[in-house]
This record gives C-alpha cells, structure tokens and sequence, in this order.
C-alpha cells in the first residue's frame, strides 16, 4: 500500500471523502462510507476501517458494536484524488441488516467465494484439529503425507484425462485441488496470494 494523504482532497465534501468498500475475494461492492483525514489514518494504524459518522459526529469503526470487522487490505486512489477504493476482508455480513453487502442482490454466491470458504475451512481444521475430520487426520500425519497426497491425486487425475474420463476427471481434479489446498495451509500460504500471483501473470 502507496497510499499519500498529503495527495488527497477532502475539500469538496468539507473535509470528508468517499470510501467505497470491496471484497477482494468476490469484487463485490459491500458498502459506502465516508472518513475524514483522521478516520483514514485510524485506518491505516489499526487496519480495521474506521469511518467518520455524519449522524454520529465522530468516527465509528465498522464492527464497534456487532463485531463484523473490515479488516484493511489495500486503499486504492481515484484519479482525482477524492475517493477511494478500499478492499477489506469482513467479518460476517457487512451490512446492519444481516446482508453480506449494503447494495440489493449483492451476494456471496460465486464460484471464488466457494473457495475462499473451503480454504478457510481447512486452515480452521489446522488450527482446532476437531476429531472425526479427515483434515484433521492429514495435519496430524504431518508435512511428508500431505505433500504424498497430493502427489497421488495428480497422478490420479492424469489418468483420469488419459482414459478421457469426465466423470473421473472432475472428482479426481477436486481431490486434487482439496489437498493442494491442505498443503497450502500447511505451508502457510493463502489461496488469496495464488490467485494474486496468478492476476500478475495475465498481464
């Protein structure tokens, strides 16, 4: 994060600025807020988003009473200096009324979100090792059987495109991705910086 705020005009709202707020993993918009110079740097210091409330005349960090944090991510500048684009990771629903986002039929329901929620599952399996969970039986059998089984499930998947298999392909590419993800989480990487990497390599 570059983020000068010497460069930024809070004058033409009176001291105030846009902040549009996104989720990283979906793109989604969750909602609209406004900060002051000072609200900003809170939210910088603190990396939870804090907002200056024009009801409230005070600044309010989102998730003050209901918990459900924006955890900061990146601030982003628009090109003439008096909004900003502000991507975060929530804590639950973002919206007062239960809704993941502020804006109607904005929602979850993407093909991303569902992976981002199976690999935060798993890193909760790797940090409370519940029993009866077949990750957790991977994490306890350490890092040689984890990386052993992703070894097997992309031999596994190769055949499966030799015999020119739908069926077998797409369970055998979904074992596949699972302990790759396990293996991730094992490392300590997260999914977001593999789909970062891959962003940088389409350009």
């Amino acid at each position: 994060m570059n983020l000068k705020i010497n460069q930024l005009n809070f004058e033409k709202l009176n001291g105030l600025i846009p902040a549009v707020i996104v989720d990283p993993k979906t793109d989604n918009v969750l909602m609209l807020g406004f900060m002051n110079e000072e609200a900003l740097i809170k939210t910088i210091d603190t990396k939870l988003v804090t907002f200056f409330s024009r009801t409230k005349n005070r600044l309010w960090t989102k998730g003050e009473t209901s918990k459900n944090y924006l955890h900061l991510i990146d601030i982003k500048i628009d090109c003439d200096n008096d909004s900003l684009l502000i991507y975060v990771n929530p804590d639950g629903p973002t919206c007062h009324t239960g809704n993941y986002s502020c804006f109607e039929g904005v929602d979850q329901s993407s093909s991303i979100s569902f992976l981002n929620e199976l690999f935060s599952l798993i890193k909760d399996r790797k940090a409370n090792l519940p029993e009866n969970s077949y990750t957790t039986k991977l994490f306890k059998q350490g890092e040689n059987r984890i990386i052993q089984k992703v070894g097997e499930e992309s031999i596994e998947t190769v055949i499966a495109a030799k015999n020119n298999d739908k069926n077998e392909i797409i369970n055998e590419t979904s074992d596949l991705i699972y302990h790759l993800f396990v293996m991730l989480a094992d490392k300590n990487i997260e999914f977001s910086e593999i789909v970062a990497n891959l962003k940088n390599r389409s350009k």
